[in-house]
C-alpha cells in the first residue's frame, strides 16, 4: 500500500504471501507491488529474496517520483 504523498513521514507496511509449490520450491510475493515475486529453496530464502526485490522496486519508484520520498520506514510482514 503506497500512501498519500501529502503525508510526510508515512509508514509503509508490505504484506508478503508465502506458499510452497508442489515441486518443493517456495514462492513469496508482495501483492501490493506488481511484479514483486520470487522463488526460494526454503521459506526463509524466498522471503529474503522478495524483501530485497521489494526494496529495489520501491527505490526505483522513488527515483521516478512515483513513491513518497519522505518514506521513513518500511515494515514487512510474512503471512
Amino acid at each position: 500500500m503506497l500512501q498519500d504523498r501529502s503525508y510526510p513521514g508515512c509508514r509503509m507496511k508490505l504484506q508478503i504471501a508465502v506458499e510452497q509449490e508442489t515441486d518443493g520450491r517456495w514462492i513469496a510475493e508482495v501483492e501490493s507491488l506488481p511484479g514483486v515475486l520470487t522463488y526460494g529453496v526454503s521459506r526463509v530464502d524466498a522471503v529474503a529474496k522478495v524483501q530485497a526485490l521489494a526494496l529495489r522496486a520501491l527505490a526505483e519508484r522513488m527515483e521516478l517520483g512515483e513513491a513518497v520520498p519522505e518514506l521513513l520506514s518500511v515494515e514487512f510482514q510474512a503471512a
